[in-house]
């Protein structure tokens, strides 16, 4: 009988448990986020000239922080910053704010030396779920694909044991949080390597204000226009091409 009650408390220790991680509504997620310098930079002459006065990889880390179905994404600090040249220590001041209910966004984005805002629609990926699970700060995740910009495959790991469709830089759409991410193409990977459910300060997630907002597509058509002749224009090299589809694609992420 002393066994039997032993059993159901353990049980009941165990359900209570798994059931408060499964409703986590409020947290700051912090992520590892790495790229691959030398593979960004292509094959160019200037590439080759830097040669090892740049580390092969960058990390920065981000904080994804939210509440009440909101969230605020932005640049917290940059790992081995004195590896770098000047020019590439500067901190990143994007940040994307995020209403899920009302699906929009606002973007504060640093462009080409310029800041600019971006109001609008949550983009909406088309989800494939795949079969493969991984454990990432603790947490069971489960593994999907997108593609973003039509042709970028976006690789997710969401946890349904985080109760927002979120993830890093406005991915979204799935059903629970996406701790990690890597977009193959960008040579960069997103990892959550903290949660923190204590001390969030709500007042922090709230979003970008501007009296002229841009929206996604004519942010797109701005920064088109504005790098059409880069990397020689019409007779860029293929390697020339993606280097710019890159930077692109980085700066409309």
């Amino acid at each position: 009988m002393k066994k039997l009650i032993l059993i159901a408390i353990a049980f009941v220790f165990i359900t209570k448990n798994s059931n408060a991680q499964l409703f986590i509504e409020k947290a700051s997620i912090e992520f590892e986020v790495k790229a691959n310098v030398k593979k960004n930079m292509g094959n160019s002459d200037w590439a080759e000239r830097m040669g090892d006065k740049v580390p092969v990889f960058k990390t920065e880390i981000y904080n994804f922080t939210f509440a009440e179905n909101k969230s605020i994404y932005k640049f917290d600090r940059m790992l081995e910053k004195d590896k770098f040249p000047e020019w590439m220590r500067s901190e990143n001041k994007n940040i994307w704010f995020t209403d899920y209910t009302t699906a929009k966004q606002s973007i504060e984005k640093d462009l080409i030396g310029s800041m600019f805002n971006i109001e609008d629609s949550l983009p909406k990926l088309e989800w494939r779920l795949i079969n493969e699970n991984r454990n990432i700060a603790g947490f069971n995740c489960k593994k999907a694909v997108a593609k973003i910009f039509d042709s970028v495959y976006v690789f997710a790991f969401y946890t349904e044991e985080i109760m927002i469709p979120g993830g890093p830089c406005g991915i979204n759409g799935l059903p629970g949080m996406i701790m990690g991410l890597t977009i193959p193409r960008l040579f960069t990977s997103w990892i959550a390597t903290k949660v923190n459910v204590n001390g969030i300060d709500v007042a922090t997630i709230k979003p970008v204000t501007s009296k002229k907002p841009y929206t996604n597509e004519a942010l797109k058509k701005f920064v088109n226009e504005r790098t059409s002749d880069w990397w020689n224009g019409s007779d860029a090299t293929d390697d020339e091409k993606q280097q710019k589809n890159r930077f692109i694609w980085g700066m409309l992420l």
